[in-house]
C-alpha cells in the first residue's frame, strides 16, 4: 500500500470512470490528494463550460465521504497541480488517456530531484458505444 497518493481531475458530474478513478486511489494508498481543477484552467480547454469550482467540489466531498480514508482536496491551475512540487507524494493514479501527463510529471519530478511516482493506471470506462465517459 502506498503512503500518499495524488489523483486529479475536473470531476464536472461525476460519472463511472471518474469513480473508478478515485476509488483505486483510495484502495491504493492511505492519503489521497484530489487535484480538482479551477474555474479558469477548466474552462480554458472546453466548448462547454463546467459547473462552478464549489459545485464540483460538494459534489466530489460527497463521494468521497464514503471513503474511510484521509484525504485532502486542492485547487489546481496547470496540468500538474501538486504532483511536481510535493516530495511525500509516492504514486499517482491515471488514466490510459493521462498516462503522458503522468510521465511528464515524473521527468519534472526527477529534474527537481523528487523521487518518482508509481504510476497506476486503469484503463478508460467506455459507453455503450465504445466510447470514452466525459462529463462534456
Amino acid at each position: 500500500m502506498f503512503k500518499k497518493t495524488v489523483v486529479g481531475g475536473t470531476f464536472d458530474r461525476l460519472h463511472e470512470g471518474h469513480r473508478m478513478l478515485l476509488e483505486t486511489a483510495f484502495k491504493a494508498s492511505e492519503f489521497v490528494v484530489v487535484g480538482l481543477t479551477s474555474d479558469e484552467f477548466a474552462n480554458r480547454f472546453r466548448e462547454k463550460a463546467v459547473r462552478p469550482y464549489e459545485s464540483r467540489m460538494r459534489e466530489l466531498e460527497e463521494f468521497l465521504k464514503s471513503f474511510s480514508k484521509e484525504y485532502r482536496i486542492t485547487e489546481i491551475n496547470d496540468s500538474y497541480g501538486v504532483a511536481t512540487i510535493e516530495a511525500d507524494l509516492d504514486s499517482i493514479v491515471v488514466s490510459t488517456e493521462t498516462l503522458l501527463r503522468a510521465e511528464e510529471i515524473n521527468t519534472i519530478r526527477f529534474k527537481k530531484k523528487l523521487p518518482r511516482l508509481t504510476m497506476i493506471v486503469i484503463p478508460l470506462v467506455v459507453d455503450g458505444r465504445g466510447n470514452p465517459l466525459s462529463s462534456s
